[in-house]
């Protein structure tokens, strides 16, 4: 007989069962795969972050700013390669709710800090001989439907013009391209010379110093060479890795890996719960069943091992329709979910652990009643009713 038609059979022998079993697989890992790509896209800054790149804030918070002096002093340490400032503008365009990630920045510090942007030529000079251009995120630009040569107003909701205005005038010089590295490609840079003319408070100041050494072996005596630098100063540092700041400005949100396991461990569990023990009434039902394949010539091995193909077979199949659907619907809304959260999508690697979690599953649900159909004798099994 043949065994792949068996237990296809078995499975098909109760459909309204198969189905909610189905059913709750497919939301257990629709789950996983929806809640580990938003946590991918909250971890893309601190993922992309190079290994040689430093940041240095105000000890006291990111809000409180830093004298624009320091940039040089920092600069000249030895083991720094390149150092810029980035000043927070608090932009929006249009409306307060359609927030920009947008820093005041010296551009030719700024794409030497961050080498992997390659602009084209032209938009590259543009942007560094225009003090009213910006250079502006595919994200952003897609988002707004922005395009090379508009002029643009942002408005800050933090600082004012002289005129008593919170509102600037832009022009689009540049675009940057850069898939692999998200937060890249979500913000918006002006000139800080621009931004030190016009605002009526802050001048000479940044809200953070980033730069690279010429090693990340160098990293960790640096930082503390920095910071003792400004040591009892009236504005004392504080200076971690790229990665490191990242990670906790994301903090600050919440904690969001804890809340994803929770919300996945939870869903898992409750679905262990379900499969586990209707597999366990399956079996059951075909105790007599079992006897009499023994009668038949099939030993305890085959059974139990067609037994847990049937848990595998639904587990995994559950698994691709809800990471299948999870991919579906994270490609679909691409476009609005970057708005929100830059590198939202699924990986290879989210679709590699769904597989091997519903391989898991298939392995715990099947294991208990496929030691049972091992040990069954059948004397046992034709006697029951």
């Amino acid at each position: 007989m043949n065994h792949a038609l068996l237990v296809t059979k078995n499975i098909g022998r109760r459909k309204l069962r198969t189905v909610l079993l189905l059913i709750a697989i497919f939301i257990a890992f629709l789950l996983f795969g929806a809640l580990e790509s938003f946590l991918q896209g909250f971890n893309a800054g601190q993922n992309s972050a190079a290994a040689d790149r430093l940041v240095t804030v105000n000890k006291i918070n990111f809000t409180v700013p830093l004298p624009i002096s320091y940039v040089d002093r920092i600069r000249d340490l030895p083991g720094i390669t390149h150092a810029t400032s980035q000043s927070f503008f608090g932009g929006f365009y249009q409306d307060p709710k359609n927030f920009l990630l947008m820093f005041a920045t010296d551009p030719q510090a700024y794409l030497q800090v961050y080498p992997k942007i390659v602009l084209p030529p032209e938009q590259r000079t543009a942007w560094l001989n225009d003090r009213r251009g910006i250079a502006v995120g595919r994200i952003v630009a897609n988002k707004n439907h922005w395009k090379i040569g508009d002029h643009i107003p942002i408005s800050s909701s933090i600082f004012s013009r002289a005129d008593g205005s919170h509102s600037w005038d832009f022009n689009l010089d540049a675009i940057i391209n850069l898939p692999e590295d998200s937060q890249r490609e979500s913000v918006v840079l002006m000139h800080h010379k621009y931004f030190d003319e016009t605002v009526t408070f802050a001048r000479d100041t940044t809200s953070m110093i980033v730069f690279t050494t010429a090693s990340p072996k160098l990293n960790d005596s640096i930082e503390k060479q920095v910071d003792a630098m400004f040591a009892n100063s009236p504005y004392e540092t504080s200076t971690d890795t790229a990665a490191a700041f990242n990670k906790a400005f994301v903090a600050q949100v919440g904690n969001i890996a804890l809340i994803v396991t929770l919300v996945v461990s939870t869903a898992f569990a409750a679905i262990l719960l379900i499969v586990g023990n209707t597999m366990v009434m399956a079996i059951r039902e075909r105790t007599r069943e079992i006897g009499v394949l023994k009668t038949l010539g099939f030993s305890g091995p085959v059974i139990s091992a067609q037994i847990l193909a049937e848990s595998m077979l639904l587990a995994l199949f559950g698994a691709a329709l809800g990471l299948g659907t999870a991919w579906l619907a994270l490609a679909a809304t691409r476009r609005y979910l970057e708005a929100l959260i830059p590198g939202v999508h699924m990986t290879g690697a989210i679709l590699a652990a769904g597989l091997g979690w519903a391989i898991v599953l298939g392995l715990v649900t099947g294991a208990v009643p496929a030691w049972s159909g091992l040990r069954l004798r059948i004397v046992s099994a034709l006697g029951r009713r």
